[in-house]
């Protein structure tokens, strides 16, 4: 027999809220159930103060509503944008997983998962520009990972139009601008360019580029190859006219680089636990060694 379904704390339409979530951004986040389709959906209520102007409201909700016919494996899919008691909520899919910065957890990722992960948040980034969209709110923190390890970015940021800087709470999840972005200088496609380049130099050395250049990330990281080293500057270049131009162009060369990680073995991290495990085993052999020689010794005396 299964447990019943769990009391709404509140309800937005057809919408009954099940839970409250961490919001990673304005307003509430509830985990809700959409009990005309019968799916788990995760809710998106605004501050009443946000959108407050009508022109303004009328915009983000067309907007929104432009994004939910963007359909793709890597952005998170928005189902429903409107009004509930003079605030505008969002309807995104429910994703169980975690963020990229929990991924990350504070050191360097795998090289070959980490161009993996970059392959596919670039994947996501060229489709909203195909549609005339911008991301512009593109962080570890905002890039989920599901539970089946596929990337999805936020379609909150894409129908916003850039994301949000100021909230009610005093968050800010824009600094992982591009330079032209910081020096208040409007986006374009290279300004997204730019930071899922430094989302992935992140993830290969834990830090990220500055603005007015970065080391290769080799510096930090031995096991970034050549190739991937020239890759990386060039997404994160401080001048967006020597970045590369769009971000299909970025997902295909690291598609190449990570063919050629695959043709040489892994990412050299293999290597190195490899290197490790046969420390240890020589540790253990030699310790033997050491305790025999005692035992024959002690053996010997006695007798």
């Amino acid at each position: 027999m299964s447990a019943p379904a769990p009391a709404p704390i509140g309800t937005i339409q057809h919408y009954n809220l099940l839970e409250r979530l961490e919001p990673s951004g304005p307003g509430d986040l509830f985990r809700a159930r959409d009990t005309r389709a019968g799916r788990t959906v995760t809710v998106r209520l605004l501050p009443a103060g946000y959108a407050a102007d009508p022109a303004e409201r009328q915009r983000l909700l067309e907007n929104a509503r432009s994004v939910i016919a963007l359909s793709h494996a890597n952005v998170t899919t928005l189902y429903e944008a409107g009004e509930h008691d003079g605030r505008v909520f969002f309807v995104f899919e429910f994703l169980k997983g975690q963020s990229l910065r929990a991924e990350m957890a504070g050191r360097p990722i795998n090289v070959r998962r980490a161009v993996e992960l970059a392959i596919q948040i670039a994947d996501g980034v060229s489709e909203a520009h195909a549609a005339g969209f911008i991301h512009g709110g593109l962080s570890p923190e905002t890039v989920t990972i599901t539970a089946k390890g596929r990337v999805k970015i936020p379609a909150f940021d894409l129908a916003s139009r850039g994301g949000f800087e100021q909230t009610e709470a005093g968050m800010r999840l824009r600094d992982y601008d591009s330079p032209e972005e910081a020096r208040g200088q409007a986006p374009d496609d290279r300004s997204d360019i730019h930071s899922v380049g430094a989302v992935l130099y992140e993830m290969l050395t834990t830090r990220r580029p500055m603005h007015k250049g970065a080391a290769a990330p080799s510096a930090s990281n031995p096991h970034v190859i050549d190739e991937l080293d020239a890759l990386v500057l060039r997404a994160v270049a401080p001048n967006p006219d020597l970045r590369l131009q769009s971000a299909a162009a970025l997902a295909a060369e690291l598609r190449s680089i990570g063919a050629i990680l695959d043709a040489r073995g892994g990412a050299g991290d293999e290597e190195e636990e490899h290197a490790a495990g046969s420390t240890s085993f020589g540790r253990v052999v030699g310790l033997a060694i050491v305790i025999l020689a005692a035992v024959v010794l002690l053996i010997w005396m006695f007798s």
